[in-house]
């Protein structure tokens, strides 16, 4: 695990080259604290930072040459089957001199060539390898877009990337100027999409993405890996037994690699179904307790630190819980703009970084439980549905009087209600969710029921001196049915663009490892392809991967409503936030940027203050965006 930078720039003297990505470098030093280097050549240099998980000798350095050395690889990330293809190789005649993961996959690019390589990598990657032979510089991304990969054109003819955009910055001639498309699509989203970035003339590599830049050529981008062609793929399952026992050897076999280190291995562990499954399958393999990691809150509805730690006790993990005041979170969120050099607002933010910082007081890796939401049917909106399909059809008049009905409540009148439950059946940020289903309600197409669901602003352009407008949805695929056609979409932005970026932003922070084994590319297709019936049963996600978790943890211990990562930054908000919110949010901070317009922010403000609605989640990208630009725009 590191950061990488490079420059290919045929202007440019080897000192000069050195120098520069020397800087790029060094700004990423908290992704890979270990060790450091830089490799010139005529018209390019590459650099990387290493946190030394895998053969942690000199022999595992990068950049590093394969043994013809045609090629100069500079990696960040883990190839999780390198063993077998090692012993693939060996059979063909190739020689090792160390134990590195990275040295396989040069010596696959060797023998097979770059691409038919990548199909054959089970892992999480961002690499940038140079041709000495084709002169040609190769930029590739893992197929799930777990590791992050920036570029631009750089010079006359040349080309800068990096894993982060804070690199950039220390470019020669770089010009920090906004990108107004992604300031719209972040207040849209709360996270900026691919293949855009906040910086204009910057870009993200698409998931399993390839771009090649040659001298005296514009740089070719195109695709290896697509994940619709993937589920295309997949077998179909008509026996539901069958398919939950392949899905279980998949995963068991998939978390067996994950956890091949050289240094210290845990979990997180949320009590929820997938990292407990993921805990679960990692015990079994382990000839020792596993070390696994939670915090918790004093805020109820928002704690599920109790959870986990039976769930542990359960499985005979060796558990530490992180006990979170308001006030230890709140001193994380004015570092928030520095972990996350582009605007980001998934509130969960905060508790990943600190339980990321809890777990690399004990540990180097951790194995995580992101994806299965995506590859499983997890969340609310896939589990709603085929419901929605069904009142569709109902009579306008009707279903708008229903969302009227629901709407008469404030979500904080509904949460009050909420609590006169037990709490066993209590539904965490109820009057949110019912807020939700009322605004979907309406909806007479599939795009109507998806959008509002997923957009913190869905009229973004309203806040904006320069509105644009938003793309469409792709179309559904044939065999697709209306759940995976969710989760497809889900897959292709927001789990690369925001989870998966949470979790490599608030991990690499205090350099630690996050492996996510839900999201191997064989599991994640796996469950797309899988029948909905396989997936929803008795109103709830994520079927199947019960089933497999009741084979090691009794259900009652993780049979709870889903309240996710979630932390109470409404009630923060109205709280020891406020001053400082209102600071960001003073008209005379709005229209300081010459980006937003104040008044229907502070409109959405009043009406947060007051109750009337919950829009913590609008203003908390708001916020980011504000507490962002002042940070970086201002140095």
């Amino acid at each position: 695990m590191c950061g990488i930078a490079g420059l290919l720039d045929p202007d440019r003297n080897a000192e000069h080259l050195r120098a520069i990505v020397a800087a790029m470098t060094a700004s990423l030093r908290h992704r890979g604290p270990d060790d450091g280097d830089v490799w010139v050549d005529a018209g390019i240099a590459l650099g990387q930072r290493r946190l030394s998980i895998i053969d942690l000798s000199p022999l595992g350095r990068q950049p590093m040459a394969s043994a013809s050395g045609r090629y100069m690889l500079t990696y960040n990330g883990e190839i999780y089957n390198f063993q077998a293809l090692r012993r693939e190789l060996e059979a063909l005649g190739a020689r090792f001199r160390g134990h590195s993961d990275t040295e396989v996959m040069l010596a696959g690019i060797e023998a097979w060539g770059l691409e038919p390589c990548l199909h054959r990598l089970h892992g999480m990657f961002a690499l940038a390898l140079w041709d000495h032979q084709a002169q040609s510089l190769t930029l590739a991304r893992d197929r799930i877009g777990i590791k992050p990969l920036y570029w631009c054109a750089h010079g006359r003819d040349g080309l800068a990337f990096a894993s982060e955009p804070r690199a950039f910055t220390t470019l020669p001639g770089w010009q920090r100027r906004l990108n107004p498309e992604a300031a719209a699509a972040f207040l849209r989203f709360n996270y900026i999409p691919t293949p855009l970035s906040i910086w204009q003339g910057l870009h993200k590599l698409p998931p399993g993405g390839l771009l090649v830049k040659r001298p005296g050529q514009p740089a070719a981008e195109s695709r290896y890996w697509h994940l619709a062609d993937a589920v295309a793929a997949e077998p179909r399952f008509d026996n539901e037994a069958e398919a939950e026992q392949q899905l279980y050897e998949l995963l068991r076999s998939t978390i067996r690699d994950h956890m091949i280190a050289d240094v210290p291995l845990g979990a997180f562990l949320s009590g929820g179904i997938d990292s407990s499954l993921v805990a679960a399958l990692m015990q079994a393999e382990a000839s020792r307790p596993v070390k696994t990691f939670t915090i918790g809150y004093a805020e109820a509805g928002y704690d599920e630190s109790d959870a986990a730690a039976a769930v542990a006790r359960h499985l005979g993990c060796d558990h530490t819980t992180l006990r979170v005041t308001p006030a230890e979170a709140l001193q994380v969120i004015p570092g928030l703009p520095e972990i996350y050099d582009e605007p980001f607002a998934d509130a969960s933010q905060i508790p990943t970084y600190l339980v990321a910082r809890l777990t690399r007081r004990h540990v180097t890796v951790a194995l995580s439980g992101d994806g299965g939401d995506e590859g499983f049917a997890g969340y609310n909106r896939h589990v709603m549905a085929p419901r929605w399909q069904n009142y569709a059809t109902w009579p306008g008049a009707l279903r708008h009087g229903l969302a009227g009905s629901l709407r008469l409540l404030a979500p904080r009148q509904w949460d009050a209600l909420a609590r006169l439950l037990p709490a066993a059946l209590r539904p965490p940020q109820l009057g949110e969710k019912l807020h939700k289903l009322a605004g979907t309600l309406g909806a007479e197409t599939l795009e109507q029921y998806y959008r509002p669901l997923v957009e913190q602003w869905p009229d973004a352009a309203a806040l904006l001196l320069d509105p644009t407008t938003p793309p469409t949805l792709p179309p559904q695929r044939d065999r697709e049915d209306i759940v995976g056609y969710l989760q497809r979409l889900d897959a292709e932005s927001y789990l690369h663009d925001d989870v998966l970026t949470k979790v490599d932003r608030a991990t690499m922070a205090v350099a630690l490892e996050a492996r996510v084994p839900l999201l191997d590319h064989r599991v994640l297709s796996f469950g797309l392809a899988l029948p909905t019936a396989f997936k929803l049963r008795h109103g709830r996600g994520k079927h199947m991967l019960r089933r497999l978790l009741a084979r090691h943890v009794p259900p009652e211990l993780t049979d709870r409503p889903k309240s996710g990562f979630a932390v109470p930054i409404g009630d923060w908000l109205r709280g020891p936030l406020r001053d400082w919110a209102e600071d960001l949010l003073s008209p005379a901070a709005l229209a300081e940027t010459g980006l937003l317009l104040p008044d229907p922010i502070r409109q959405a403000w009043a009406d947060h203050q007051s109750g009337r609605a919950n829009r913590q989640y609008g203003l908390w990208g708001v916020l980011m965006l504000q507490a962002w630009q002042r940070h970086w725009l201002k140095q």
